[in-house]
């Protein structure tokens, strides 16, 4: 859903650099986007096949400002009509972290303006919130990406208590490494889910670790991603030849592997459900994106009986719209200190 923007309405500015997008939106207190502008930097990252961290931050050195001034431009608004700056926080990686924050700080003491710490996990919930158009809160919400893989009881929109994470690898990264694996390009997830249109789901029997105990909501990605090495070569990376491999036998490998993860998924969704008695799944993450991931998820609401809110594919992958939670966390009073600090880890409890 999308909410017009009032020309009456408060805007605050929102910065995110906590990983390898450097981006800068304008929302405001409706929760209409003005503008939302992401600096990419996967070509910068591709040839490792994953983020490269020292890189990262500088990039975002050399990009922070222009995308911040081209949100200003694009909403049409000056730094004088802000109501607030937000900066995302944590988790992340620190170095990348620090740069929002130094930019954010910086703006919040020149304007005399508030600055809301918001949490990176947090905000690919609430992206869920903003496509609904509504209150979708309490809720059960699964954020899965290149860096999380995590479910969480989630009683409102600012508060939320951690059920269960990878132990390893998150769903992201696997696609990653998988891809990799079978020579397809970075990010993983887009190129994995290409290779699998034109493959068979159940051509390969891969592991769908911990989906049967019951007692675990728990996830671990590494064993199907070994799975998947020894099905190729039982080699490691480098001593094989990934063009050698038949397209076919890519085509299934990837729609199988996709086919594991998303079970895995699926299941510990539905069994956080259930134990937790919340009848609302929300869904974010750059993971969320993935196409045959929404379909299960979609046919597995209807059979349970559950409300379904997935994040839109825009807001699905790092961006700086979905901290519109920052106004939530206004309204609550919740605003930061200058000495506030960046932090890489997971916040267990709110």
């Amino acid at each position: 859903m999308t909410t017009p923007p009032s020309p009456t309405a408060r805007v605050l500015l929102a910065i995110e650099s906590s990983c390898d997008e450097t981006a800068a939106a304008v929302i405001d207190e409706n929760l209409a986007v003005r503008s939302n502008i992401v600096a990419s930097q996967t070509a910068i990252h591709s040839r490792f096949g994953g983020v490269v961290p020292e890189m990262a931050s500088r990039a975002h050195v050399q990009r922070i400002l222009p995308v911040i001034d081209e949100a200003l431009v694009t909403a049409g608004v000056q730094l004088a009509d802000l109501s607030a700056i937000a900066v995302v926080t944590h988790p992340g990686l620190v170095g990348s972290l620090l740069v929002g924050l130094t930019a954010a700080k910086t703006l919040a003491l020149v304007l005399d303006k508030p600055l809301i710490a918001v949490n990176h996990i947090e905000a690919h919930l609430y992206a869920c919130r903003m496509h609904a158009g509504y209150d979708i809160f309490p809720a059960v919400g699964l954020v899965v990406s290149g860096g999380h893989t995590n479910l969480y009881d989630c009683p409102a929109a600012t508060g939320f208590e951690l059920l269960g994470s990878t132990i390893d690898d998150a769903a992201g990264e696997a696609f990653d490494k998988v891809a990799a694996i079978l020579g397809l390009s970075y990010p993983g997830g887009p190129s994995i889910q290409a290779a699998a249109r034109n493959g068979s789901p159940t051509a390969f029997r891969f592991p769908r670790t911990f989906l049967k105990e019951a007692s675990r909501l728990e996830f671990s990605f590494s064993g199907l991603k070994t799975a998947v090495l020894y099905m190729v070569a039982g080699k490691p990376p480098g001593e094989y030849d990934p063009a050698s491999l038949a397209p076919q036998y890519v085509a299934d490998l990837a729609a199988s592997f996709q086919e594991a993860v998303v079970d895995v998924l699926v299941g510990k969704c539905v069994q956080a459900l259930q134990e937790s008695g919340r009848r609302t799944l929300c869904v974010g993450g750059g993971v969320a994106a993935n196409v045959r991931l929404r379909q299960r998820l979609d046919e597995v609401a209807r059979a349970e009986g559950f409300t379904l809110v997935v994040s839109p594919l825009e807001l699905c992958t790092d961006n700086a719209a979905m901290s519109a939670v920052a106004w939530e966390l206004l309204a609550q009073g919740r605003i930061a200190n200058l000495d506030l600090d960046v932090s890489a880890g997971l916040v267990r409890k709110r």
